[in-house]
């Protein structure tokens, strides 16, 4: 494809481009900064544009001029502190980095493009000139009905995948799957399981394997590792055409102070803040942004509404929120330095978080936005104009954290801590959820989520089982790692692949078959998702058996004549004649039961259902009586 034509430097990027980068209202810089092969006069090359207001000296150096300083030079675009310049001959593919000279100390910087599109494979850190054009999408369907499904009262049932992980070719020195060679498995995978999107942890390009690309240098740069650019968008519009939902982790809390990144990018702190109590993140050893500062901002606000323009995404997990909102966040007493107010609070990062959702859901209404946030931080899912933070859904990792902490524990002790199961009751109204049992639950030393369960192999299973159900009984939107869908035993490595030779055994194959039965049943009964965000949608039928450690709970949704009940046994006893109250007498269909044998339980049932009597049990005028399975859960549906 050839460049495309432009008279002159001045002419591609304009005094216009120059006065909203200053105003830091630019919402498509990505296409202005960085590198991107045109016609310049008939002739063709790369015009090439970095912010760099504290070098004195900028000029591009690559393989097409022998890595020299100063064979290409950039000059400045009046006092936008932008240098740019066109260098005819180069074209895509060609490799670059920007060597700028601080104007304080004269220090000479060799800088990766922070707008580059793609970049070498790790170790080595060039970036390259990339064209994004040409990929031919075939996902219109799913972009016409993204914003139904993806709506507060859509089923949302989210596989979070490591794609260097997922699967791997042992034959081949266990080497990675290509963004091309894993797309058709991993969308027939896990929509054949049920799940309505798939996450994608950081693809953006980073140096450390290690750190699971949490630790970004390239914001607008699909990581090399598993291909090129039009290789990762094969892959989303794969995703796409079996119904699939992509959403992609993100991470402008921090960045890595690698040689070639944004750190001191010429030589100030450009990106970060000069004082470590500002611009030092201690868990880390990364770098935090300097919200405040406006280029700052716009250029992750370009980041994000980058990725969901160009590659189509359809929302963004945005990591470690809380450690963006609190000054003092992991921090001693004189280790941090308090907002004008004299508090904690990191107004500039709220004033950010708030202007990042104002952008994307002002420019896509259609995606979604999702924070990683620990803390009691008050609206975080509530729109910016209520005083919220203005993201679509918030994890829930109250609701994580209790949960496992009341699995741990060996079933005669778990009547002691009922509270762990019914606290979520408190809040569970107060944000729009997602309840997520994340990559990490299952890593640094944690095990995996079968080995957390107490008891013999057995027991085990269908703790695990019950787990799930769990989290799929209660309101909020769910989202689940890899490996924890068929009960992987080992912890999580990003070494190696998940241990898929387990599903020759009839007990991983039975949590498999139980993950794609929850979410059979979660997609099509609407009880179970139209009022997520609804009180309406969820009450107790009896949260106090405490003695038994028996739960039991009511869905509804928006047609008052149906509802599902769900009753939990989280001890191995079995409970015969059981009696639960429900709103309507008839009959209440047994639609789910993890004890069943294709699932691997003891297959202790209720003969696909029990006929209500006029018996008022629980505040309620009719009543059931079932038994309940050792470690189970039983769902029924009933319809007035």
């Amino acid at each position: 494809m050839d460049p495309p034509p432009a008279k002159s430097a001045e002419e591609f990027l304009t005094e216009y481009d120059l006065y909203l980068l200053r105003e830091g209202t630019h919402l498509s810089a990505w296409e202005k900064l960085g590198a991107h092969p045109i016609t310049q006069d008939g002739v063709a090359g790369t015009h090439f544009a970095v912010w760099a207001p504290d070098a004195d000296q900028a000029s591009v150096i690559g393989d097409f001029n022998g890595w020299r300083h100063g064979a290409n030079p950039l000059v400045p675009a009046g006092d936008s502190g932008i240098w740019r310049g066109f260098v005819a001959g180069v074209a895509a593919g060609a490799l670059y980095k920007y060597a700028l000279r601080a104007r304080a100390g004269g220090t000479r910087l060799e800088k990766a493009d922070p707008y580059a599109f793609s970049a070498e494979f790790r170790p080595r850190t060039a970036s390259r000139v990339c064209a994004l054009d040409g990929y031919p999408w075939g996902d219109a369907a799913w972009l016409e009905r993204r914003r139904a499904a993806q709506a507060l009262d859509a089923p949302i049932s989210v596989y979070e995948v490591h794609l260097g992980s997922w699967r791997r070719v042992p034959e081949d020195h266990d080497r990675w799957l290509s963004y091309r060679e894993i797309a058709g498995p991993l969308a027939e995978y896990a929509s054949a399981l049920g799940f309505t999107h798939v996450e994608l942890m950081p693809i953006t390009e980073h140096p450390f394997d290690g750190s699971w690309g949490y630790q970004t240098t390239g914001y607008f740069a699909a990581t090399s590792r598993f291909g090129s650019p039009h290789d990762l968008m094969f892959l989303i519009d794969t995703l796409h055409q079996h119904g699939l939902g992509v959403i992609l982790d993100w991470v402008p809390a921090h960045f890595p102070d690698d040689e070639h990144g944004l750190a001191r990018f010429d030589g100030s702190h450009l990106y970060e803040h000069a004082d470590p109590r500002l611009g030092r993140h201690p868990d880390w050893g990364t770098l935090i942004f300097n919200y405040g500062r406006i280029e700052v901002a716009n250029f992750l606000i370009n980041s994000a509404l980058f990725w969901i323009e160009r590659y189509h995404v359809d929302g963004l997990r945005v990591d470690a929120v809380a450690s963006m909102l609190y000054l003092d966040y992991s921090r001693r007493h004189g280790e941090w330095l308090p907002n004008p107010f004299g508090g904690r609070e990191n107004l500039e990062a709220v004033a950010f978080l708030k202007h990042l959702n104002e952008r994307v859901y002002g420019q896509h209404p259609d995606v979604i936005t999702i924070a990683e946030e620990s803390t009691a931080w008050p609206g975080v899912s509530r729109p910016t104009y209520e005083g919220g933070l203005g993201f679509g859904l918030k994890w829930d990792m109250g609701w994580m954290h209790d949960r496992l902490e009341y699995f741990a524990r060996d079933p005669v002790h778990r009547r002691w801590h009922q509270d762990r199961l019914t606290f979520r009751g408190l809040y569970a109204n107060s944000e729009h959820f997602a309840l997520p049992l994340s990559h990490d639950e299952v890593v640094h030393g944690k095990g995996s989520l079968l080995s957390k369960m107490p008891g013999d192999a057995w027991q085990q299973f269908a703790n695990l089982r019950l787990l799930l159900g769990d989290q799929f009984a209660q309101p909020g939107k769910k989202l689940l790692f890899m490996g924890g869908e068929f009960a992987q035993g080992r912890e999580w490595s990003h070494e190696r692949s998940l241990d898929w030779h387990l599903l020759a055994d009839a007990r991983h194959r039975g949590v498999q078959r139980w993950v794609r039965d929850l979410n059979t049943l979660y997609r099509g009964e609407p009880a179970l998702h139209e009022r997520d965000a609804d009180p309406a949608g969820f009450e107790w039928v009896d949260c106090s058996d405490a003695s038994q450690s028996v739960v039991s709970l009511l869905r509804r949704g928006s047609d008052p004549n149906r509802a599902v009940l769900f009753v939990f046994n989280y001890t191995p006893v079995p409970r015969a004649d059981y009696r639960i109250g429900v709103p309507w007498g008839g009959r209440w269909s047994e639609v789910l039961n993890s004890d069943a044998s294709l699932y691997g339980g003891s297959g202790q049932g209720n003969l696909g259902g029990a006929d209500a009597a006029p018996t008022p049990t629980h505040g309620r005028s009719h009543s059931i009586t079932i038994g309940l399975p050792p470690l189970g859960v039983v769902a029924f549906r009933g319809v007035r």
